[in-house]
């Protein structure tokens, strides 16, 4: 895992989301659950070292509830199985670390629903059949979305705007000795130039329009998931909006509301 910090830059002119087109449902995929939970046994990083938090079984309930709800992709549900979710929550909520809740990490930010992290994740493999490219994060948090991302893309930069947010991923990520994925400090809206094109963007914070400097440094081929506001009269209304990259233009799909922290500019 390498640490970088970003020069300060101009935020760059916004491009407009539409909201109006139709949600297209995904195509339907044979469930994967025996074959994730299948995959887990005997790995040496995910034997069991004891009763609580820290056993398998806690994580495997956890899958088993996310093939419920319809994730089908099985290195997704192997990943999610994989990375220990109470190892990015406070000590006083490690008991509600692997329900399907979103929950406080400080700085008025919150760490994703695991199901929403495996549905975004989904979709943004969609099509995949092994790992994806280099991908973007946009927005760092307590460094749990990305740090299931390095188990599915070869690389992975992650930005994040709030120095404070940056040192605890970073604390938090230690554990894991991650040497694809790297934590970047500096404004997400102006992504990551030098890391650029990415084969996936995904982003955990919410503006009204996705930045143009997201869509250019996606590959032609690429796709970026996002939560978009639905209405600017009414930001706090957000959908999931999926662009994907072609030789003949950008492609957007408009999926299902969703709620995410406000995306803003600038570090602090």
């Amino acid at each position: 895992m390498t640490l970088h910090k970003l020069p300060a830059q101009k935020v760059r002119p916004g491009f407009p989301a539409r909201l109006g087109e139709s949600k297209l449902a995904s195509p339907p995929v044979r469930p994967a659950l025996a074959h994730a939970l299948a995959s887990d046994k005997g790995h040496p990083g995910l034997m069991p070292h004891g009763l609580g938090m820290d056993s398998i079984a806690v994580r495997q309930s956890m899958v088993r509830k996310l093939a419920q709800q319809g994730i089908t992709d099985p290195l997704v549900l192997k990943a999610m199985g994989h990375i220990e979710r109470h190892r990015f929550v406070d000590s006083a909520l490690v008991n509600q670390a692997y329900e399907d809740t979103s929950l406080p990490i400080g700085l008025e930010q919150t760490i994703s629903k695991p199901g929403v992290v495996a549905r975004m994740l989904e979709l943004l493999r969609q099509g995949q059949s092994g790992s994806m490219g280099r991908v973007l994060e946009i927005g760092t948090g307590c460094g749990y979305q990305a740090a299931v991302l390095s188990q599915l893309c070869t690389e992975v930069y992650s930005i994040e705007r709030l120095r404070g947010l940056h040192d605890k991923a970073r604390d938090n990520l230690r554990h894991f000795r991650l040497a694809n994925l790297h934590l970047l400090l500096g404004d997400g809206m102006l992504g990551y130039a030098k890391g650029a094109p990415y084969a996936g963007i995904i982003a955990a914070a919410g503006g009204d329009a996705i930045p143009a400097a997201w869509l250019e440094q996606l590959a032609i081929g690429g796709r970026l998931v996002a939560p978009v506001s639905a209405a600017a009269s009414s930001p706090a209304r957000q959908a999931l909006v999926v662009v994907d990259k072609t030789i003949h233009g950008l492609k957007q799909t408009v999926m299902e509301a969703v709620h995410f922290v406000p995306l803003k500019s600038g570090v602090a």
